[in-house]
């Protein structure tokens, strides 16, 4: 098991920290593993395609995506 070492939190932060570990009956150490866990094994969901549009800029006119009609080739018979 690897070991982490955190350097330079303040006071009240610590204090909260066992204050939570406290209330679940376990810990500081615990705690603090267990916060780290939730926070790095959530998975977040991959955003819908309907998501994504939504989230494209407003951007132009629908004329610039107009596409001349294509009225194909003349051919000799």
């Amino acid at each position: 098991m690897a070991q982490l070492i955190v350097r330079n939190l303040e006071a009240s932060l610590v204090k909260a920290l066992k204050a939570r570990a406290a209330r679940h009956g376990r810990s500081a150490e615990a705690e603090h593993r267990e916060i780290l866990r939730a926070a790095l094994q959530q998975v977040e969901p991959e955003p819908t395609l309907k998501e994504l549009l939504l989230q494209m800029p407003n951007v132009g006119l629908d004329l610039d995506f107009v596409r001349p009609r294509d009225l194909g080739r003349k051919v000799r018979l």
